[in-house]
């Protein structure tokens, strides 16, 4: 998985470096496919404008979903009962 960080606000995710289905190199794409869509392309644009013709790598960026932020809220040694010592 590739992990990228945004600047503005140390946001952290963690996306599929290959697609799934054919292993095109999709990790670096999703920070412009953010872009894109913040400079009101429509999905389908932003991702014909990265190169994404496939169906298969416009379903990975499509659906991704960020979990790592509530991932992050647990807490590993309060489940196991050992306190953060």
């Amino acid at each position: 998985f590739f992990r990228a960080s945004f600047s503005e606000g140390e946001r952290d995710m963690i996306i599929p470096i290959r697609c799934f289905t054919c292993g095109k190199i999709i990790g670096n794409k999703w920070e412009a496919y953010l872009e894109l869509l913040v400079a009101e392309y429509q999905e389908g644009e932003a991702l014909d404008a990265l190169g994404l013709k496939r169906y298969c790598c416009r379903r990975m960026i499509m659906t991704h979903v960020d979990l790592i932020e509530k991932l992050l809220m647990y807490n590993m040694f309060e489940r196991a009962g050992t306190g953060n010592q």
